[in-house]
Order: C-alpha cells, then structure tokens, then sequence
C-alpha cells in the first residue's frame, strides 16, 4: 500500500506541473525568465550597495556598515529562501507580488534612511540611534525578499520545461550572478555618478517593478486567476506611480532634507567627484561653515585657533620648504604663508572640486586670504598616501597633515605606520611632521593610538591639545548634531626623525591670534595627563581606530 504522504521522488514534478500556457515558444519563454532573473539580481545588488553606501555617509565607519548591511541581508535571504517554500503552489502570483515589494522596499530605502537622519537625527536619546535601526529592518526586509526569488523563480522556469534539478539551479545562478555583476558595477560608475542616492534607488525600484510584472503578467498570466492578475497590475501600478512620484520630488526632499540638517543658511551644496561639500554663513556678518559628507570640517567660529595649532608650532625650525596634505580648503596653507620665509608650499588634495572651491568661493577664498594665487602655492590632486611613495627622500623641511578624523574608515591608512614612515623619509634632516590626531578627552584611545604609531614609524613624538573648540556640530567619524556628544578640544602630535622638537612658536613670524608659548605648554601637559598607554600602533592591514 502506498503511504499518500509520503514524499514525492526526486524530480518528480509537483501536483498541479504541466508545461505552462505561454504565449511564446518555450525557449523564448526559458530565455525571458533568465532575463528577468538578471534584471532582478542586478536590482537586488544595488539595494544592497545603495544601502552601505548611505548608511557609510550618514552614519560613518563604512567598515561597521557594509558589515551589519551584508551579514544581516544574508542571513534574510536564507529565512526568505525558506519562507517562498509556502508560496511554490502559487509560482507566478507569489513571485509578482514580492518583486512589487522588493522594488517599494528597496526603491524607498534610501529615501527613507535619509528622512529619519535629516530629521530626527538631533533629537538625541533613543532617536540617535533612529538611522541604524532602520539600516537593520531595510537589510532583513530587502534580504527576506530576495532570498524568496530564487525558490519561486525556480517553479516558473521548470513550468516552462522540466529539467535536472542540477541544470536548472545552473542556469538560474548563472544568470543571477551576471546580473549582480552588472548591477555592481552599474552602481559606483553610472547610478551613483549620474543620479545620485535617491534618484537612483528609485530608478532601481522602478525597473525591478516593470521587470517582475512584465514577466508575470505577461509569460505566466495563464498560471494566474482572474482576480490574481488585476490584483497583481494594481499593486504594480501603485508602486509604479509611488516611485515616480517620488523621483519627481527627490530634489525637492533632498532640498528640504538638507535644511533640517545644516541650517537654512546654505549657500553652496554640490557633489564632486569625491564627496558632498556644503558651505553655509560666510555672508553678512555669518560665520562661514564647511561640511564635507555632512561632517563639520571648518568652522568659522575657531577655525583659526585650530589651523594656527597645527601649523605654527610645527614651523618653529627650518621651513622654507613646506608640505600640506590635506587641506584643500587652502587655511592651513594660510598660516604657512604667515611666515615670510617660506618659499614653496605643496598641498595634495584628493579633491579637486574643494580645491577650486576654495578659490572661487568668495567667502572661502576671503577666509583662507586667497592662498592659491600666491605663486608659492602648488596644487597637486591625488591620494596623499600613493603621492608620499613617489617623493624624494629629505623634500620637505615640515609636513602638515590636515586630514579628516582617523576613526573615518577612508581615513584610516593615512594614520597607518607605513603612511608615517613614507612621512619620515620625506623629512630633511631637522624637519618636523604636524599631525591632526582627534579629540584628546572624548576620543583619548584614538588619539593615544595615532601618538603610539607616530612612534613605532620611528619619531619622536610630543602630543598637545587646544581648547576652545565650537561643539555645536560633531566633526568626528560618529555623525551627530547632538551638542552633548560633541568634542570641545583638538589633539595634535608634534614629531620629528631624532630628536623630540621643542614646543614653541617662531620668535620672527607674526604672532598667532588664539596662541601663545604659555598656553602652549599649558596644553600639551594637560593632555600628557589623559596619556593611555600600552597600545599597539595602526598598520595597513591592523587598523585600531574604532572606538
């Protein structure tokens, strides 16, 4: 006697199978499903990227963010994969509605991500943390949905004509792999580039949509009821017209989105080919603010003290020849050519666009004294990192480095070991290396971290600190507008090649405005007083700047 409940033998097809009514001939209706599953593979991986990428801009540590975005979207798509086994009775409505899904969830997203950081990012308390949450669920419901494709995707293309269960799963992964690829690469160099984060996501979304409705309402539409098929075309309109609605509006919202996070004193808000750069204030009597990926990096209100405590101390010594990395905003490169001695100053900035800004910008250009038409001044674009390799040895008499924090992941090899040593031997003998090393009493591991490396590169260190700072917006590698959480000092490392180099200023430059040797002094044995150690240095391949 036969069990009814015993499990069918493998490769026998389930109780409804029977070649599907197509309204083409199988090997058009096989190709047309491989198609589709390319498209909605290629769609998949954008979410996926869009998603690290706004998380790595919002909320910072891109290394955390791709981590948590790739690990938990993973971990969905299994869940999800077991979940579709429900819906394999009902192939083609099921695969319709979940690409309608898919493409709402995925097209939104970013949208979405933006939204609850723009405008609840300050509130502080549990809504600080908003953006990650929400990083969270966009991971698990993108990864849920995706991970149900495959199962369904693969009763439609047996409907179409059986075959080995190892050639389908085949075809199916090859296809599938073709289009991450293609969505991978389309993401960086055509979506990102040419339509940016929202617009893009939208896009996304609404091809993913088209795709899935057009593959089942129009090869499958036999496999579907009546009331399935007008159900299935209303979501798909509605999601359509969502999207495009949305797509409509996103330069408005960014817009919008933008005021709730810098202010409505915006007067300049563009994308380079590196980052987003937003400057506000700089006119009638407003300070003048320069955000670069929505981090503060320049203050109008303590700018100069932070750039006189980088520069001057350091150019207490030789310095007719000087080095900047970094600051392209041209102020560091001001207080350089505060001394009158100097004759040549090379500053290597990653980004072109902030460079010409800062030359044109009348409010920038007037705050760094309209450095770049000083003909001591050369500009070289390029990574500071990949530029010191190709410098010959005892080029420089000081090396300023004016970079971002060093808990920013994109910042992390130029306060690497190897990126100090690289600044060693581009030191003439006597020459003094400046170092930008993050808040010494909200960030003491990071900062005690870069002094430990300086070290280990073979330099001789002495650390110091400058108070005063406007806490009014983090500049840190952990975004926020909280005031609470923002940093009030910076952290600097002074070091040179043989010997520790006296703390001072020039006795023949023209006097800092915010320092004097005092304080200097003051600073730097208050921050000897935090000093941590026993830390291991930061490496290329070991990075130790997360908090």
């Amino acid at each position: 006697m036969i069990d009814p409940h015993a499990p069918a033998p493998p490769g026998a097809p389930p109780p409804w199978a029977g070649p599907a009514r197509l309204p083409v001939r199988p090997s058009i209706g096989r190709f047309l499903v491989l198609a589709g599953v390319f498209v909605c593979a290629a769609c998949g991986l954008v979410y996926e990227l869009e998603l690290v990428a706004l998380a790595s801009y919002l909320i910072g540590d891109s290394v955390t963010q791709a981590s948590v975005v790739l690990s938990v979207m993973v971990f969905a798509m299994g869940v999800g994969s077991l979940l579709a086994k429900r819906l394999r009775w009902h192939a083609a409505a099921g695969f319709g509605a979940i690409e309608a899904a898919l493409a709402l969830v995925g097209g939104c997203s970013a949208l979405a991500l933006y939204a609850v950081f723009a405008w609840t990012g300050g509130w502080g308390g549990l809504w600080a943390a908003g953006p990650r949450w929400l990083l969270v669920a966009f991971s698990l419901a993108i990864g849920l949905l995706i991970g149900a494709e495959v199962p369904l995707l693969m009763e439609l293309i047996q409907r179409i004509r059986r075959q080995d269960a190892g050639g389908a799963v085949a075809d199916l992964f090859a296809a599938d792999y073709v289009g991450a690829l293609v969505g991978g690469l389309a993401f960086p160099f055509l979506l990102l580039p040419l339509l940016g984060q929202l617009t893009g996501a939208l896009i996304t979304g609404t091809v993913n949509v088209v795709v899935g409705g057009a593959l089942v309402l129009g090869l499958f539409r036999g496999d579907l009821t009546r009331r399935a098929r007008w159900s299935l075309l209303a979501a798909n309109l509605v999601v359509l017209g969502l999207l495009a609605s949305a797509a409509v509006l996103a330069d408005d919202f960014e817009r919008a989105a933008r005021h709730a996070v810098y202010g409505d004193d915006i007067r300049v808000a563009v994308q380079t080919d590196v980052q987003e750069v937003v400057l506000t204030g700089g006119t009638a009597g407003r300070p003048l603010d320069l955000f670069l990926d929505g981090r503060l990096r320049v203050s109008g209100r303590d700018e100069r003290r932070y750039h006189e405590a980088l520069v001057h101390p350091v150019m207490n010594g030789p310095h007719a020849r000087v080095l900047v990395l970094g600051g392209g905003d041209g102020l560091a490169a001001r207080e350089v050519l505060r001394h009158r001695d100097v004759h040549r100053v090379d500053v290597v900035e990653l980004d072109a666009g902030l460079v010409d800004l800062a030359r044109r910008d009348p409010a920038l250009a007037a705050l760094n004294g309209h450095v770049y038409d000083d003909p001591r001044v050369h500009v070289v674009t390029g990574d500071a990192f990949q530029w010191l390799r190709g410098v010959r040895p005892a080029a420089y008499d000081v090396v300023v480095t004016d970079l971002p924090d060093p808990g920013i992941t994109a910042s992390t090899k130029l306060y690497s070991q190897e990126f100090y040593g690289l600044a060693r031997r581009a030191l003439a003998p006597g020459g003094r290396l400046a170092v930008h090393a993050g808040p010494v009493r909200t960030r003491s591991r990071v900062f005690w971290t870069v002094e430990t490396t300086l070290r280990a590169a073979g330099l001789r260190t002495v650390p110091y600190r400058v108070g005063g700072r406007d806490g009014a917006f983090a500049a840190g590698p952990d975004r926020t507008t909280d005031a609470s959480r923002a940093p009030q000092d910076w952290g600097f490392v002074l070091a040179a090649a043989r010997a520790a180099p006296p703390l001072g200023l020039d006795p023949h430059a023209p006097r800092p405005r915010t320092l004097t040797a005092a304080t200097l002094a003051a600073d730097a044995r208050d921050a000897r007083r935090h000093r941590l150690t026993g830390l291991p240095p930061s490496t290329l391949v070991h990075p130790r700047y997360a908090d």
